[in-house]
């Protein structure tokens, strides 16, 4: 009898043991860029917060790891899109995905940030329950399909806003036809060989302009097929500004000095391209006439109907893109396809590209928060219906933020000082005994779309983002000395953001 006593206790233990759910103050999701920036900001500014990050792959670098197409690199310079806490020291200021992977990973090293994450975690579901004042969130390991469930006090998203799981890839009439092959750049093949054969690149956005200068080094011949041009601007590779400071000052005060000085540059681009397009407009289509020479048709190919900064600019480092045409290794098509052919893609206007390998770099697709349904006291939430709060946090949402980056400066720029701002709130709640902060939408505010710029793939995906609202603070600025003075200095109980203690 006692040993059937032991048994049943034993079990009982064991079945306790297993209904128990770790707890953590805050949940980080996602190992990329802003996850590990993330966990740095966390750990520096809001030291005895418990924290881990949960990383649906093996790996650390999210989009740097992903992409493995030719060419991959940055279309920002590193010394803003470089961490404000570790200064970049590579070589060049336009780094290439390799480079920048290893500067992410061995930032996590260096900081135990990787201790941190636990790989191989896909979040699923987050519950928030008002009466426990925590998130529930239910995961599964991607390697064993084990599910997965965990607490926290604060979830903090760091997904990005595209879709990991498939690009953009419209169906072209005759496609089926085709008897080379198809790949998307979000998921290059490690067993394409394209030396010596013909591509087409169906594209003009920076996967595409990236792509065709590097595959024309070894293919017989590139063409970049575009619908419609995008503006292309060329910027040296190396920044000599950076590289005299860091011969002359400590590295930390030289990436800073950069870091100030490209801020300062790009902020003052920006401005000057919205105040006055059209001399914008002609400087940048005088610049790529100066690059592929004057007998060079720009007006069809290098000259878009929008005006700069309706959406992003396209950045060329080294002008490599507008060399590869000068040298004859690549060209540019400006048309629709009507269909593909057995041996390329044949345009309406009757021109007909030969081709061995066709390169689908026509845009992502916009995923908030990774596809991770979200609740609040049983309630599914709407995301598409809610207005974003200084950018990162959704109106009637408690406890949560998401790390979205400038889509007109460097995405960590937005990302630093959203981390920032976030332990401000942390620490705010902690020394006041507050568990709960939640943005309260104000009746009076307007809504607006959440990003302004017409680029296909924002168009395609508008539907399911959050709203900005008409002013402060629902407001997005898109201007980093506006945001970090607001972030860093504006006062946290605004009266929009709403605390309950529990």
């Amino acid at each position: 009898m006692a040993d059937q006593d032991t048994i049943a206790d034993y079990a009982l233990e064991k079945t306790n043991k297993a209904a128990e759910v770790e707890h953590l103050d805050v949940l980080i999701v996602g190992a990329g860029l802003s996850g590990i920036g993330a966990g740095y900001h966390l750990q520096a500014r809001c030291p005895g917060l418990s924290y881990a990050l949960l990383e649906t792959r093996s790996t650390i670098g999210g989009t740097w790891d992903m992409f493995r197409y030719p060419g991959i690199r940055s279309d920002s310079d590193m010394y803003t899109l470089g961490y404000s806490f570790r200064p970049w020291v590579g070589a060049k200021s336009i780094a290439d995905g390799p480079s920048i992977l290893n500067y992410v990973r061995e930032t996590a090293t260096e900081f135990g940030i990787d201790r941190r994450i636990r790989f191989n975690h896909r979040v699923r579901q987050a519950s928030w329950s008002s009466a426990e004042a925590h998130w529930l969130i239910e995961a599964e390991r991607t390697d064993t399909g084990e599910p997965v469930r965990l607490t926290c006090g604060f979830l903090l998203m760091c997904s990005g806003y595209y879709s990991y799981a498939g690009g953009h890839a419209p169906e072209f009439p005759g496609s089926e036809h085709f008897q080379g092959r198809v790949v998307h750049p979000q998921f290059w093949p490690g067993d394409l060989d394209y030396a010596g054969k013909r591509v087409v690149v169906i594209g003009s956005g920076a996967t595409a302009v990236t792509i065709v200068p590097e595959m024309a080094k070894i293919a017989a011949y590139v063409t970049m097929l575009q619908r419609s041009p995008t503006y292309i601007v060329a910027r040296p590779s190396e920044d000599k500004a950076a590289d005299w400071l860091r011969a002359r000052l400590p590295a930390k005060l030289a990436y800073r000095i950069a870091r100030v000085k490209n801020m300062a540059l790009g902020m003052y681009f920006y401005h000057l391209a919205r105040k006055n397009p059209e001399k914008t407009k002609q400087q940048i289509i005088a610049m790529a006439r100066h690059a592929l020479g004057p007998d060079y048709d720009v007006k069809t190919h290098f000259t878009p109907s929008y005006n700069p900064w309706d959406q992003r600019l396209c950045l060329v480092p080294d002008a490599d893109l507008f060399k590869a045409i000068r040298t004859g290794t690549a060209s540019v098509s400006t048309g629709h396809i009507e269909t593909f052919t057995e041996t390329g893609i044949r345009l309406r206007s009757g021109e007909e590209i030969e081709a061995d390998i066709v390169v689908m770099a026509t845009g992502l697709k916009l995923n908030l928060l990774g596809d991770v349904g979200l609740s609040v006291d049983g309630s599914k939430v709407d995301l598409s219906k809610a207005l974003a709060y200084k950018g990162m946090m959704f109106s009637g949402v408690p406890n949560l933020a998401s790390v979205i980056g400038y889509t007109n400066a460097s995405w960590t720029l937005k990302a630093d000082i959203t981390c920032e701002y976030v332990c401000r709130v942390l620490n705010y709640m902690r020394r006041r005994g507050y568990k709960v902060a939640t943005p309260r939408r104000d009746a009076s505010v307007d809504e607006e779309p959440f990003f302004s710029l017409t680029s296909g793939y924002v168009q395609r995906g508008v539907g399911m983002m959050p709203k900005q609202g008409s002013k402060r603070p629902w407001k997005l600025h898109r201007n980093y000395a506006m945001d970090a003075m607001a972030l860093r200095f504006g006062r946290i109980a605004d009266g929009t953001l709403e605390f309950v203690r529990r």
